[in-house]
């Protein structure tokens, strides 16, 4: 018989991204698009054995800050080791376009000290080939990734852009300036950025330690813009705030929304400080949907955690004498050094300069903070914590953290989950991943590149909520299949895709579901200017395919490069939308 497809998936249990329960079937594949499920007859080109394997739609991670490594990287890595085959950056309000020559440096500190990616990496890598956003638009769609990109435009470089000075400083915006600000948003969603994103949240400081220039930016200023991409008909709004005010803050997204027309996303976590705060934004969202309104909550699936050792940007001992005389030195001398006896008793005895952060707080989190091995456990109980065990093996805390992170080499990690446990448990999460107005995203793939590593969490979505975990009750697979596939990508307009039926595009991923779990996070040093990074692997990857074409087998790239710019929204397959 005649070849009929590209690439036929033999056998496979197929989950459809609808929710519903797998299926035995065969997937067809030609041209890009999914072709036939079912039985298949013809033979492709390329097939498949995917009997026992589960076949699912390519995960959408709507939350990323690949702004940078896309202008100097095809892999948007680690985010394709985890089965995502389309990604959104652009989030935060922070990005690189629009930007005047002379706000190069500017921007690059705010993405340095709100995403945690140093300023050599970025000032080495970035082309610095476009000046209006369209124009970085342009410049990414001359390159292919092993994942499609989408990008929205940032209001932290928009506002700069039109506000020069005053846009840095949080100055007020005065009317022609929202004129022009909005002028700029409609351009870039008809050019194709997929929507507007801002930040609203001190947590955002440039790396000297500024506020983002949208902290304090005005509801006028916010729907100028939104009705500038309402003008154009198209693009969806992201926000992150602190929510101070949880009634006054959301109302006011509302309005937004209200007049704009536009669909808007918030982050939502647990805080420490409100931990019940988000069980209230749930309720305002609920009711604004009654209302017809569409809002939607992006939600983790794990902690927000920081990590610490001696090849990352924080340790216990960052901010210790003895410690910082060594920082400079090659891992290996600083482990040697920290072997010493004498050193490390000196070390022992110290305590912090830091007057605040992290590292300061240090002694008053050990209770907070746990010990990360060879598998990862995001959900460990209180009594694993770093201070509960050193308490248990009647040792200092300070010389259990040292002990960790000294292992392999000094490679060894300490976890410090910030947001989202607050109770001990992910119990939080869980809820906010039933509720029917929310998505899960948050990953920040390719963003707080010496602290956090959570572009992985697809995979702990599926691992720790379906099968792994001990605490609580699980998701059903199929509810966090579809989660992670239609729900996000309709949450950006992203109709093409996410579902598994004919005439859609052929983003596939076929798991061997028994063997999938994460690797431990490394470092590696593969970044522009020779800067390192946290990665995160997975097993049980035994392929994914982006537009039909084998992107990765068994978490090895094959090189192809099929990914391309999304131009703004993408409208379902004639043939689905009429169903």
């Amino acid at each position: 018989m005649d070849r009929a497809y590209d690439l036929v998936i033999r056998g496979g249990q197929v989950f459809d991204g609808e929710g519903g329960e797998a299926f035995e079937a065969d997937v067809a594949i030609s041209d890009g698009l999914i072709t036939e499920i079912g039985q298949v007859r013809g033979t492709g080109a390329e097939e498949i054995d995917a009997r026992g394997l589960m076949v699912t739609p390519g995960f959408v991670d709507i939350h990323t800050h690949y702004d940078g490594q896309a202008t100097w990287d095809e892999r948007m890595q680690p985010s394709s080791w985890h089965g995502v085959t389309t990604v959104v950056m652009g989030n935060c309000g922070v990005g690189f376009a629009p930007c005047k020559p002379g706000d190069h440096d500017r921007l690059v500190r705010l993405m340095e000290g709100v995403e945690d990616i140093p300023f050599p990496v970025l000032s080495q890598g970035l082309p610095w080939n476009w000046e209006s956003y369209p124009d970085y638009l342009d410049s990414l769609a001359g390159r292919r990734f092993d994942v499609d990109i989408g990008s929205q435009l940032p209001h932290a470089a928009l506002r700069v852009f039109v506000m020069g000075e005053r846009g840095a400083n949080r100055e007020d915006a005065t009317e022609a300036d929202i004129h022009a600000m909005a002028a700029i948003a409609k351009r870039a969603v008809e050019a194709g950025a997929l929507g507007f994103s801002t930040s609203r949240t001190l947590n955002h400081r440039t790396s000297d330690g500024q506020p983002t220039p949208t902290l304090t930016a005005s509801e006028e200023e916010l729907t100028g813009i939104a009705m500038g991409l309402a003008a154009a008909g198209k693009g969806t709004l992201q926000f992150v705030s602190d929510f101070n005010d949880a009634d006054e803050e959301f109302a006011m997204l509302r309005r937004i929304v209200e007049r704009s027309g536009r669909p808007l996303s918030f982050s939502l976590v647990q805080s420490p400080r409100e931990p019940l705060q988000w069980r209230r934004l749930l309720e305002l969202l609920a009711d604004a949907n009654a209302a017809g309104l569409p809002m939607k909550a992006q939600v983790a699936g794990r902690p927000v955690g920081i990590l610490f050792g001696f090849e990352l940007t924080l340790n216990p001992f960052t901010h210790h004498p003895t410690y910082m005389e060594l920082a400079g030195r090659p891992l290996a001398e600083r482990v040697a050094a920290l072997s010493d006896p004498e050193i490390r008793a000196t070390l022992l005895a110290e305590t912090t300069t830091a007057e605040q952060g992290f590292t300061a707080a240090a002694p008053m989190l050990w209770d907070r903070m746990f010990l990360l091995g060879d598998d990862p456990d995001y959900e460990q109980a209180p009594d694993q914590a770093l201070g509960a065990v050193a308490a248990r093996r009647g040792v200092p805390a300070y010389e259990l953290a040292l002990d960790h992170m000294l292992r392999n080499g000094g490679r060894g990690m300490i976890y410090f989950p910030f947001l989202n446990y607050a109770d001990g448990s992910l119990d939080p999460s869980f809820e906010m991943l039933q509720h029917p107005d929310t998505v899960p995203g948050l990953s920040d793939g390719g963003a707080h590149v010496g602290m956090i590593c959570d572009g992985s969490f697809p995979t702990s979505n599926l691992t720790h909520w379906t099968r792994d975990r001990t605490r609580g009750p699980h998701l059903p697979l199929a509810k966090m299949i579809a989660m992670q596939t239609r729900d996000t990508a309709r949450a950006v307009g992203l109709y093409d895709r996410g579902v598994l039926a004919p005439g859609m595009r052929a983003d596939l991923n076929v798991i061997d579901y028994g063997r999938l779990k994460l690797h431990a996070p490394q470092v590696a040093h593969d970044l522009p200017a020779g800067g390192r990074r946290l990665i995160q692997k997975a097993d049980g990857y035994v392929a994914t395919i982006v537009a039909g074409q084998v992107t990765y087998r068994d978490g090895q790239p094959t090189g192809a490069l099929p990914g391309r710019l999304l131009r703004g929204a993408q409208s379902a397959p004639v043939r689905i939308a009429a169903e």
